[in-house]
C-alpha cells in the first residue's frame, strides 16, 4: 500500500508538469492565431476600404499574384518548417496572414461592415465552441479526418465547377457544406494538435512541438476564415 502511494506521489508532478505544458502550448496556438487573425483583418480592412487600393489590385492582372500567393506559402511553409527556426517559421505565418487579408479585402466592398462583423461574432462563436468540444472531448476524433479530408477535395471539386456553372443553387449548398466541414476540421484539427504536442514533446522535445503549434495554429485559422467566408457568402448582406 505505502509502495503504491509513493508511486502515485511520484507521478503526480509528471502529469501536472504535462498539464501545465500543454495548457501553455494550447494557449500559445490560439494566440498565434489570434495574432494572424487581426492581421488579416487590418490588411482586409485598410485595402477594401480604399477604392484605389481595390482597383490596382483587382482591375489587374495582380489579383491572380494575390489570390494564389497564400496557397504558395502554405505549400513552402508545410515543406520547409521543420528546417526552419521558430521564429523565422513566426515570420512566415504573419506574412501568410497579411497576404489573406489582401486576397479577402473584396468583401469591404461587396458586404455591408454591419454584417461582415455579424458574421464575424457568428463565427468565433460556433468556433470556440466546436474547439473546446475538440479539446476536452474523451472520444477519438481521428476517425473523422479521412472522412473531412475526402469531403473537402469534393467541395473543391464542386467550387470549380460552379465556376463554370454559375449556379446560385449549387453556390449555396457549397456554402452550407463548406461551413459544416470545417465545423467538424475545427473540432478535429484541436484534438489532433494536443495528440501531436503531447506526442513530440516526449519524442523530439519542445522545439519540435513549438513549431507543431505554428502548423496548428495555421490549421485552425484556415478552419475559422472558411467557415466566417461560407457564413458571410449567404449571411451577408451586400452593398
Amino acid at each position: 500500500m505505502a509502495d503504491y502511494q509513493s508511486a502515485r506521489a511520484a507521478s503526480r508532478p509528471a502529469e501536472l508538469s504535462r498539464d501545465a505544458g500543454l495548457q501553455a502550448h494550447m494557449t500559445k496556438v490560439y494566440g498565434l492565431m489570434a495574432v494572424a487573425m487581426i492581421i488579416t483583418g487590418l490588411v482586409a480592412y485598410a485595402v477594401g476600404t480604399s477604392p484605389t487600393m481595390l482597383a490596382a489590385i483587382f482591375n489587374t492582372p495582380l489579383k491572380w499574384v494575390v489570390m494564389f500567393a497564400p496557397l504558395g506559402v502554405v505549400f513552402l511553409f508545410g515543406a520547409k518548417i521543420n528546417s526552419m527556426k521558430y521564429e523565422t517559421a513566426q515570420l512566415v505565418f504573419w506574412v501568410f496572414a497579411g497576404l489573406v487579408g489582401l486576397s479577402i479585402s473584396y468583401i469591404f466592398a461587396v458586404y455591408t461592415g454591419v454584417s461582415i462583423a455579424q458574421t464575424f461574432f457568428t463565427t468565433a462563436v460556433a468556433f470556440a465552441s466546436l474547439s473546446l468540444y475538440g479539446y476536452t472531448t474523451k472520444r477519438d476524433l481521428s476517425g473523422m479526418g479521412s472522412f473531412l479530408f475526402m469531403g473537402l477535395i469534393g467541395l473543391l471539386v464542386a467550387s470549380i465547377l460552379n465556376i463554370f456553372i454559375q449556379s446560385s443553387a449549387m453556390h449555396f449548398a457549397i456554402s452550407v457544406i463548406g461551413v459544416l466541414i470545417f465545423a467538424g476540421l475545427t473540432a478535429y484539427d484541436t484534438q489532433n494538435i494536443k495528440t501531436t504536442y503531447l506526442q513530440l514533446r516526449t519524442a523530439y522535445g519542445e522545439e519540435a512541438a513549438a513549431k507543431a503549434g505554428i502548423m496548428g495554429a495555421l490549421s485552425l485559422y484556415l478552419n475559422f476564415l472558411n467557415m466566417f467566408m461560407f457564413l458571410l457568402s449567404f449571411m451577408g448582406n451586400r452593398e
